[in-house]
């Protein structure tokens, strides 16, 4: 999808173990489809409800709705949907790196800075980008611990983390 190309923002919502998620996502004018956000219930800096622009399309986002039920059914471990998330360079560079932490492994911030190339001393802007990303779950920023590997931070709250991180860890307690 390009940057230029008229798009039309479209939304559905599906039930999970976390809540209601809202899905959100663009549409361009050839009708292509990418994933802009996963939203949980009481999640800080998130809309609740869909603005009053967007227009409600279950089929476009029926993969990313399918991938998540498979995710929670325990049936899937990886995404894979076009993402179109909005954010700087720099939170895109800490959001790709959030990618590649396997399923069912945690790190830290620092470690977290460095799999992004980024300095030890930039720890406090990567914890920023971590605690902006707009696609819950499916980029997976409650894998990333405090330095001790305590329960820090999650926009959705730290019962949430908690469940995500004991899902993939085969119910191992956080």
């Amino acid at each position: 999808m390009t940057a230029t190309a008229p798009a039309t923002t479209v939304f559905t919502t599906m039930d999970s173990p976390l809540g209601t998620l809202l899905l959100s996502g663009a549409v361009d004018f050839a009708g292509a489809f990418a994933l802009s956000a996963v939203t949980a219930p009481g999640q800080k800096g998130a809309l609740a409800e869909p603005a009053a622009h967007w227009r409600p399309d279950a089929d476009a986002l029926a993969p990313a709705v399918e991938q998540l039920t498979a995710y929670f059914a325990g049936e899937r471990t990886t995404f894979d949907l076009p993402l179109a998330p909005v954010g700087t360079p720099f939170r895109q560079q800490v959001w790709g790196a959030l990618d590649d932490i396997p399923y069912g492994t945690t790190l830290t911030y620092g470690q977290l800075a460095d799999a992004a190339g980024q300095p030890p001393n930039a720890v406090r802007a990567v914890g920023g980008a971590v605690g902006a990303n707009p696609l819950l779950i499916v980029r997976p920023c409650h894998r990333v611990m405090g330095a001790n590997g305590s329960l820090t931070g999650f926009a959705a709250g730290i019962d949430a983390k908690r469940w995500l991180l004991a899902h993939e860890s085969g119910g191992r307690l956080f």
